[in-house]
């Protein structure tokens, strides 16, 4: 994918290693359907998925419910009681400064419960 959701992943992928250098990017969950599979951010656990979709991009946390959010970035998969996402459309950006907060405090989490 070459449009606007390959530079939305970029800016996201940019913030989360601002907010942890130690994180690690894999590809994951790759099928017929998506080839390319899944960038999913790591550090002592999953910290969130960018899954690509025609009219978003999803971010998954995958203990998005035990983090603190108080600029309310999540808008999405709110009814879970683990996960919780951030849906971007076209044109849409993240507040920076907290989504580098909601990263560190996943990799906390993570890091906590190992």
């Amino acid at each position: 994918m070459a449009d606007w959701r390959s530079d939305t992943i970029g800016r996201i992928r940019d913030l989360i290693r601002a907010a942890d250098p130690g994180a690690v990017e894999e590809m994951k969950w790759k099928k017929p359907s998506n080839p390319a599979g899944v960038p999913t951010w790591s550090h002592s656990g999953v910290i969130c998925t960018g899954e690509t979709y025609k009219d978003k991009i999803k971010l998954t946390f995958a203990k998005g419910a035990s983090l603190p959010d108080p600029s309310r970035l999540f808008n999405s998969s709110l009814d879970g009681g683990t996960r919780r996402a951030i849906d971007l459309r076209e044109g849409e950006s993240v507040d920076e400064g907290a989504f580098k907060e909601l990263i560190r405090a996943a990799v906390a989490v993570n890091v906590t419960s190992k």
